[in-house]
């Protein structure tokens, strides 16, 4: 019975330091805006829509997977996250016994900021990299496009991981 006793209490106090909600991040009840412009394409790669896709990604998580609201005004949301996409490389990344390239490796890099309306300075400025893998063989536009996405999609992940610890 004691030992019964003591395992309920040690598990009392290890759950009671925990914070729980139902999308799995605890946002701040003050937090309920978020303001995601584009991210201008800095980078020189000629794909058209990295801005778009990474964008996207980025309500995904902040939106669709949160209680934030997203808004159009910068100085009336709670939370702003900017920045811009610096770099866009695809280089081959693994050589078949023939020389040529069976795998090519996109590597987007993005700095980005965040913002509360209520703090004077960012609550991180920092790099994100994101990588995807295609077979230049098979379908090489379709595949760059498909493994810049997937790049997009790493680093709205990574952001997005970041960000829950400033909440």
């Amino acid at each position: 019975m004691r030992q019964t006793l003591l395992f309920l209490g040690m598990l009392l106090l290890g759950t009671s330091c925990l914070r729980y909600s139902f999308s799995g991040v605890a946002i701040p009840p003050e937090v309920r805006t978020i303001h995601i412009p584009l991210f201008p394409d800095q980078s020189g790669s000629g794909l058209t829509d990295l801005s778009n896709q990474l964008n996207a990604a980025l309500v995904d998580r902040f939106v669709n997977q949160t209680r934030l609201l997203l808004i159009n005004d910068a100085s009336a949301a709670d939370i702003v996250i900017e920045g811009a996409i610096t770099g866009y490389r695809n280089l081959p990344f693994v050589i078949a016994g023939n020389q040529q390239t069976s795998l090519n490796r996109i590597t987007v890099t993005v700095r980005a900021s965040i913002r509360y309306r209520t703090e004077d300075r960012e609550r991180w400025n920092k790099g994100f990299i994101g990588t995807g893998d295609f077979d230049p063989a098979s379908d090489p536009i379709r595949g760059e496009e498909n493994a810049a996405a997937e790049s997009m999609d790493k680093i709205a992940q990574n952001m997005f991981s970041d960000s829950i610890g400033c909440w």
